[in-house]
């Protein structure tokens, strides 16, 4: 699946797409029988040098907190690795999806998320990010109806790797996969439907300047372990 830089959080030119400017609301049914939580626990690591997921990050591992403030939200939960690499996550007693197109980063993982999962929308969230708020996630899954894809812009910037995905994304993430591309994740967001949430608009919510902190460095790691509360 690649490391997180694959993800391709600049927004490409736009497509069928409704912007909106998000009024906070904290209420509404939230279908949870509708989705399917997903971490991607399969990256290189290149920066790191070494496996993330299973770096130690306070009391527990990177992947342990993720996972558990998923299931926190999802009845469903599935993880999604490099076929060499599921075993080494058994222990969570999760399903565990191998690429159907190994070696095409994070999109790969979306598509292989896609394509086992039983609801007809996927949260996807990368497992190098420490600090994702369950709250939120909830808030982006009520705006699924009517659309395919549901991400967090900020300016010219997305956070697909913490983003509602629908099946009607499949036909097109495959399209562009058996082509042997190893594209960005934002690449095929033209051609299906995208709701937009402006990151500005969130913060009644969460503190969206933590929420999206990701891990790829040491730096980073020991950064992060300063804003553990």
């Amino acid at each position: 699946m690649g490391d997180k830089k694959d993800a391709g959080k600049k927004v490409e030119p736009a497509g069928r797409h409704a912007p909106c400017n998000v009024c906070v609301n904290r209420t509404g049914h939230f279908p949870a029988e509708n989705f399917t939580g997903v971490v991607l626990a399969g990256g290189n690591s290149s920066r790191m040098g070494t496996n993330k997921a299973l770096i130690p990050f306070g009391r527990e591992k990177l992947l342990d907190r993720v996972v558990a403030r998923m299931r926190e939200v999802f009845a469903r939960v599935i993880l999604i690795s490099n076929e060499n690499e599921s075993g080494k996550y058994n222990y969570l007693g999760l399903p565990v999806i191998g690429d159907i197109y190994p070696g095409k980063g994070p999109l790969a993982g979306i598509h292989a998320a896609l394509s086992a999962a039983s609801t007809p929308y996927i949260f996807v969230v990368a497992c190098d990010m420490p600090f994702i708020d369950p709250e939120l996630a909830v808030y982006l899954a009520r705006q699924a109806p009517g659309y395919d894809v549901v991400v967090v812009r900020d300016g010219p910037y997305l956070e697909p790797l913490f983003a509602v995905y629908g099946k009607g994304c499949l036909e097109v993430i495959e399209s562009i996969l058996r082509n042997g591309l190893r594209a960005k994740v934002v690449d095929f967001f033209p051609a299906v439907r995208v709701k937009y949430i402006e990151r500005g608009d969130l913060s009644h919510i969460t503190d969206v300047d933590k929420v999206f902190i990701n891990i790829n460095t040491l730096r980073d790691l020991e950064h992060a372990k300063l804003l553990l509360e």
